[in-house]
């Protein structure tokens, strides 16, 4: 008989194939600027044939990032974006109907991997204000919670746990004897980092992806930090040659130039604060806090919104529904000020004709 996995028959996902080529893409938390063409031509300049044809060697690029967050390789596994770490770590850590409690609405594939490996996915909503607390998330660990997932600062929602705050997560998994999964995908847009402490602690992972500030998302890498032992299990799950060249490559050329990430930074920010200000002076409601994202309350239907910011403007972003008090509302990637720009007049002209 043949055998097919029903976990998969009755998984539910979404595979998003439409072009993006030409948009100004607000929905998935990019740069949507990327990296300049001259950065671009001047690192692919160093592409050899050889280099291309050859299976990737990661032991450099490990050094190099070892290096830059002050450990040893030893505490690191190369990942194919952070969420091929985020779905090693829930098969090695977590058995069959064991617990992963994590904060809801958060990045959607930690609920997927959990129905996947058939655990048990324990939500954590947050309340209608859209605030949570600590004494929120720790309420639903349960003598079978074997997985804590931490994201700081979380998407969409955007909050940031404190240092004090992290403390008393460690604490109690640690007391409970449950493995911790902080996933910093949005670090850099955040003070708050729990990476020293995932280098120094046995049972606590973080994931970090240079997807976002990067502008690396189409090269596909990111990295597990923790202690030796559990990264090791961790790099037997991954496939392969897991990583590429092009994507390590230009990820240690950004790292190598002086002041690029510092400008990248800056630039994101700088756009967030002046979209603010022009909601605020446009009566808009919304949710800014860290991260490269925002949640904003139209005046008018916010689907229709959507539908014809990509018809007519040329221009993605999402809907979320059931957000609190807000109900149903935009979900915006902010970037760069004239990409804000590009987004408020259309934003204005829609919203309010």
């Amino acid at each position: 008989m043949y055998y097919v996995n029903e976990r998969l028959v009755n998984l539910h996902r979404i595979f998003d194939q439409n072009k993006r080529e030409g948009y100004l893409r607000l929905d998935l938390n990019e740069n949507p600027e990327g990296l300049s063409q001259e950065f671009i031509d001047g690192v692919l300049s160093r592409v050899t044939p050889e280099m291309v044809a050859q299976y990737p060697e990661t032991l450099e690029f490990t050094e190099f990032l070892a290096g830059r967050l002050g450990t040893d390789i030893e505490h690191l596994s190369l990942v194919n974006g952070s969420s091929e770490g985020i779905r090693n770590i829930i098969e090695a850590f977590t058995a069959p109907s064991g617990e992963i409690v994590c904060v809801s609405p958060s990045y959607a594939m930690f609920e997927v991997y959990s129905k996947m490996y058939g655990r048990n996915f324990v939500p954590v909503p947050y309340r209608d204000d859209l605030t949570i607390t600590v004494d929120d998330v720790i309420s639903k660990i349960s003598d079978d919670t074997q997985l804590l997932i931490l994201v700081n600062p979380n998407n969409p929602m955007g909050n940031a746990w404190s240092e004090t705050e992290m403390m008393r997560f460690f604490e109690e998994a640690e007391r409970r004897q449950i493995t911790v999964l902080v996933d910093e995908a949005y670090h850099y847009f955040c003070p708050e980092t729990s990476i020293n402490y995932a280098l120094t602690h046995e049972h606590v992972f973080v994931t970090r992806t240079f997807s976002k500030l990067f502008s690396l998302a189409g090269a596909r890498l990111g990295y597990v930090a923790g202690w030796p032992e559990g990264v090791a299990l961790v790099q037997k799950l991954n496939t392969p040659h897991n990583v590429n060249m092009f994507a390590m490559l230009f990820a240690k050329k950004i790292m190598e130039t002086e002041g690029l990430l510092d400008s990248m930074i800056e630039n994101q920010l700088g756009g967030k604060q002046w979209l603010v200000e022009q909601l605020d002076s446009n009566g808009y409601e919304y949710r800014s806090s860290e991260g490269n994202f925002m949640f904003i309350k139209p005046f008018s239907d916010a689907s229709e919104i959507v539908r014809r910011m990509k018809a007519e403007k040329g221009i993605l972003i999402k809907e979320y529904d059931g957000i609190g008090a807000f109900g149903s509302c935009l979900r915006v990637t902010t970037g760069p000020k004239r990409s804000m720009e590009r987004f408020m007049e259309a934003l204005i002209e829609l919203d309010k004709a």
